[in-house]
């Protein structure tokens, strides 16, 4: 049997009554990994991404959306179970879900619980990059009725580049190549993708498409390294002190101590943001193919879009290079919400948003019950109105080694971080008057009574944040 037969037989499933579908709206659910805000729709002034632009245009770009621990594996379980990483208890990678919850019901799962046809294509829950690409480790089958991990060439692609840090302690691959990459695990997510549309069209459906780029490595075909000459690179700046008011923890606590990734010269610097770059409009390529063929079977009247990235992500913002960091490069992600047929289609939302609010959104967009014990909120009247004010806080956390624990709360104005175990600590930055918090006013005395406002917020928990009304 030819590959593409084969993937219509597994990804065909049953059939069902014709009519049926049109009760059922399909959730095209895309993810892209290590995704920062980098994108064109939120307003960057290099970065090329055309076929998110164009959803954002049809949906509502949240502005201001925030994962609850930003590490892969923690975030995506939290955003999947629509619980919080204290309840998950998945404070790290390599974890599956059920070692933890064994009873718990996914968000796929709900849908394929109530009908809808489940595939993942790619990496939904937590996945080894590059190492344990093409396998199916740490993913839930209660959730999927297919589910495909395809392989992929990964550092081993052949072209030019490699690693920029090569014999140092940190690596960071960059590699172009000429094609599309048929041997790429993101060029066969899209063909499951496109398959699983084609052959869904009577049956509602719920597609997880996870891509892996931007992650590392950054592997791309040369006309997206293309798009951004190494002279149009911005070097990341950062005051000279700009360390010296983070507490210890906040160091510890990035676990790979990529201050600087190795000591990388400017020029280095420069070519791995180009890398990121051309990594995230190779991933934006791939989602424009998968949105024309949703436009093209005549489904996208009743398909409801949604694309995230698990967590952000430094490009050497306080000289880091990675995630798991409270700062706002790292705890920020996109989310854009096109669901057909909503009054707030085609604007943007400044709204305080997380990520456990989404499993709750798509139960109420689709008209089934969600589990009661989803800790987030549906975002179906912000994508009525996107000028509506929602929570007045959002949370995320994270855990290094030693006891130590980090824990962060934003709201309009202020991100507040708690730092608890052996090395104790607070900080406190103003983002109205310092968007990038390079100033930790927790260590002005005249700031004290902000100080001890986003402490009270912080130890009120997210309960005392929800939106009222």
């Amino acid at each position: 049997m030819q590959r593409r037969s084969f993937l219509a037989a597994a990804l065909g499933g049953a059939g069902v009554v014709r009519g049926q579908a049109a009760a059922r709206p399909n959730i095209l659910f895309i993810a892209a990994d290590d995704m920062n805000n980098s994108l064109g729709c939120y307003g960057h002034p290099i970065v090329k991404t055309p076929n998110l632009d164009r959803l954002a245009g049809r949906g509502v770009r949240f502005d201001r959306a925030y994962c609850q621990y930003p590490l892969c594996g923690p975030s995506r379980c939290s955003l999947l179970t629509g619980l919080r990483p204290d309840s998950t208890r998945i404070f790290d990678n390599n974890i599956a879900v059920r070692d933890k919850m064994p009873d718990a019901v996914t968000l796929p799962q709900l849908f394929r619980n109530n009908g809808w046809r489940s595939v993942r294509a790619g990496k939904m829950y937590h996945m080894d990059v590059p190492g344990s690409v093409g396998t199916n480790k740490w993913d839930d089958p209660p959730s999927w009725d297919v589910a495909i991990s395809p392989p992929g060439s990964e550092q081993r692609t052949e072209g030019k580049g490699g690693n920029l840090l090569a014999g140092r302690k940190a690596g960071w691959q960059a590699i172009a190549f000429e094609g599309d990459g048929k041997d790429q695990a993101d060029e066969r997510a899209t063909e499951v993708a496109l398959e699983t549309i084609s052959s869904n069209a009577n049956r509602g459906w719920f597609l997880g498409l996870g891509y892996l780029r931007p992650h590392l490595p950054h592997v791309a075909p040369s006309r997206f390294f293309d798009l951004y000459p190494l002279d149009s690179i911005p070097a990341p700046q950062n005051p000279a002190n700009d360390l010296d008011d983070i507490p210890e923890a906040s160091e510890i606590a990035i676990n790979t101590r990529a201050k600087d990734m190795g000591g990388m010269s400017e020029n280095e610097k420069k070519q791995a943001i180009r890398a990121y770059y051309a990594s995230v409009s190779y991933m934006d390529w791939q989602v424009g193919r998968v949105l024309d063929a949703v436009e093209k079977s005549g489904q996208g009247g009743r398909t409801i879009v949604v694309f995230w990235g698990d967590h952000g992500w430094h490009l050497g913002e306080h000289r880091r290079w990675h995630k798991r960091s409270l700062f706002e490069e790292s705890m920020r992600a996109p989310l854009i919400v096109a669901a057909p047929g909503l009054r707030g289609n085609g604007k943007a939302s400044r709204s305080l948003v997380e990520f456990v609010d989404i499993y709750p959104t798509l139960a109420d967009l689709a008209g089934l019950q969600a589990p009661a014990v989803l800790e987030g909120q549906s975002l179906r009247p912000v994508l009525e109105d996107p000028s509506r004010r929602f929570k007045s806080a959002a949370f995320s956390m994270v855990t290094a080694p030693n006891g130590i624990e980090g824990r962060a709360v934003v709201n309009d104005r202020y991100r507040y971080i708690r730092w608890t175990g052996p090395k104790p600590g607070e900080e406190l930055y103003d983002r109205e008057s310092d968007p990038r918090e390079f100033t930790n006013l927790a260590l002005l005395p005249r700031h004290k009574g902000v100080l001890e406002r986003m402490r009270s917020i912080l130890d009120g928990g997210w309960k005392a944040a929800r939106a009222r009304g």
